[in-house]
C-alpha cells in the first residue's frame, strides 16, 4: 500500500533484479521539456537565417517562425511545472537565478532569451503598430477602441515612420537575431548539458550530448514551423474553395506560394538533419569503439531492450525515411507533410530514448525498468505524467499562436 504513493511506482515495470528504491522518476513531462525547448530554439534559428544571413528565400517564413517561437516560449517551462510536486516553488528559479546548478542557470538564460525575442518582435512590428494606431483612429466600436489603445501602447511612443527610422529598426532586428542565435542554442544546449554531466548514468555521460540536443532542436523547430505553415495554407485553400466569388485562380496562387516555400525551406531542414544524424552516429560509434566498462549494459539496452525504439522508430522511421522522402525530386504537399511528421516523431523518440532509456537499466546492472505511459488518468498524478498531460503541453502553443496571430499577423499569403 505504501508503494502506491511513491512517485513513479504507478508506471514502472521492473524486470530482473532492480533495487527497491529504483523507479522511472522522470516520465513523459521530462521528455516533453527538452522537446519543447528545442522547438523554441529551432523556430528562432529558422527566423534568424533570414534576418542575420540574408537568406531571401526564407523571407516569408521568417516572421511566421519568429511569432511562433514567441508562442512556444512560455510552454518551455510548462512540463517542468506539471512535473514538480510543489509547482509553486518553480518561480524561485526565475526570482533567484544563479550559476551553481544548470537548472538554476536556466532562469538567467530563459529570461535573457525572452527579452531578446520580445524586443526583436517589437522592432519587426513597430511600423505595423503605428499604422494600426493611425488607421483605427476615429473608428467607432468597443473592439476598435480597444485595439487602437492596445496598439498605441505597443508603439511605446515611437511613431516615426521615416526611411531612416525603418532602417534603424532593421539594423536592430539583425543585431538581436545575431545575439539570439547563441542564446537560443544555449537555452536548449544546457538541457543536453544536464544529461551529459550526470556521471552516474552511462547512457547520458557524453560530451557530445549538448551538441546533439542543439542540432536536433533546430531540426524539430524547422519541421514544426513548416508543418504548421502547411496546415494553415491547406485550410486557406479549403476556405477559398468554399467561399463565394473566389475561383480556382486563388487556390492555385495559394498552392504555388505554399510549395515554393516548402521546397526552399526543406533544403535547410535536410542540411540540419544530416548534421544531427551524423552527430548521433558519431556518438554511438565512439561509445562502441572505446568500449568503456559501462558499454556492456549500454549494449544490452540499445541492441536488446530498446532496439525497436532506437534503431527502428528513431533512426529508421524518424530519420532515414523522412530524409529519403524530402530528397526525392518532385516534392508534393502530401509527401512533405508525412516527412515533417516523421521528423518531429524522430526527434521526440530521441528525447524519449535519452530520458526514459537512460533510466531503463538498474544500477545493479542485472535488471531493467520499463515505463508504461498512463493513457487514462485516474488521479492528478497520472494526468500530469500521462498522455493527456503531454497533449496539454503540445496543444498550448497552438492556442497561444491563434490568439497572438490576431494581434501580430505573421502570414502574408492573403495578399493577392
Amino acid at each position: 500500500m505504501h508503494e502506491l504513493i511513491i512517485h513513479g511506482a504507478e508506471w514502472t515495470d521492473k524486470i530482473g533484479f532492480v533495487y527497491p528504491n529504483e523507479f522511472i522518476y522522470w516520465s513523459i513531462q521530462i521528455v516533453m521539456y527538452p522537446y519543447m525547448t528545442g522547438l523554441v530554439a529551432g523556430a528562432f534559428v529558422l527566423s534568424s537565417l533570414y534576418h542575420v544571413f540574408d537568406q531571401k528565400d526564407l523571407k516569408e517564413m521568417a516572421r511566421f517562425s519568429l511569432v511562433f517561437s514567441l508562442c512556444l516560449l512560455p510552454v518551455a517551462m510548462m512540463p517542468l511545472m506539471l512535473h514538480l510536486q510543489q509547482p509553486l516553488r518553480g518561480i524561485e528559479v526565475m526570482m533567484t537565478p544563479h550559476f551553481t546548478s544548470a537548472i538554476a542557470a536556466f532562469g538567467i538564460v530563459f529570461s535573457t532569451y525572452a527579452v531578446i525575442v520580445m524586443s526583436e518582435i517589437w522592432f519587426v512590428y513597430r511600423v505595423f503598430f503605428v499604422e494600426q494606431t493611425r488607421a483605427l483612429k476615429g473608428q467607432s466600436g468597443l473592439a476598435n477602441n480597444f485595439k487602437r489603445i492596445l496598439y498605441n501602447v505597443l508603439t511605446l511612443g515611437a511613431y516615426e515612420l521615416s526611411a531612416e527610422a525603418v532602417a534603424k529598426d532593421k539594423k536592430a532586428v539583425r543585431l538581436l537575431a545575431a545575439i539570439g542565435i547563441p542564446v537560443a542554442g544555449f537555452l536548449h544546449g544546457y538541457a543536453g548539458f544536464i544529461f551529459g554531466s550526470v556521471k552516474a548514468n552511462a547512457l547520458w555521460m557524453s560530451p557530445l550530448m549538448p551538441v546533439i540536443f542543439i542540432m536536433s532542436a533546430v531540426v524539430s523547430g524547422i519541421a514544426l514551423c513548416m508543418l504548421t505553415y502547411l496546415i494553415i495554407m491547406e485550410w486557406q485553400k479549403f476556405r477559398a474553395i468554399l467561399a463565394k466569388g473566389r475561383g480556382d485562380a486563388s487556390v492555385e496562387l495559394l498552392r504555388g506560394v505554399e510549395m515554393d516555400l516548402m521546397t526552399k525551406t526543406s533544403k535547410y531542414l535536410l542540411m540540419f538533419l544530416v548534421a544531427a544524424i551524423t552527430l548521433e552516429m558519431l556518438d554511438l560509434i565512439f561509445r562502441g569503439y572505446t568500449a568503456m566498462k559501462s558499454w556492456d549494459v549500454l549494449r544490452e539496452v540499445m541492441f536488446k531492450e530498446d532496439f525497436v525504439k532506437i534503431f527502428i522508430l528513431q533512426y529508421g522511421l524518424g530519420n532515414v525515411v523522412p530524409f529519403i522522402l524530402l530528397l526525392i525530386p518532385g516534392l508534393t504537399i502530401r509527401r512533405t507533410a508525412i516527412a515533417l511528421v516523421l521528423v518531429l516523431f524522430g526527434v521526440f523518440m530521441m528525447r524519449w530514448n535519452v530520458v526514459i532509456g537512460g533510466q531503463a537499466f538498474s544500477l545493479s546492472f542485472v535488471g531493467f525498468m520499463h515505463y508504461d505511459l498512463p493513457i487514462i488518468p485516474h488521479n492528478l498524478e497520472t494526468y500530469k505524467e500521462g498522455l493527456l498531460g503531454a497533449l496539454t503541453v503540445v496543444a498550448t502553443p497552438f492556442v497561444l499562436f491563434w490568439g497572438v496571430n490576431k494581434l501580430l499577423p505573421s502570414l502574408t499569403f492573403r495578399k493577392q
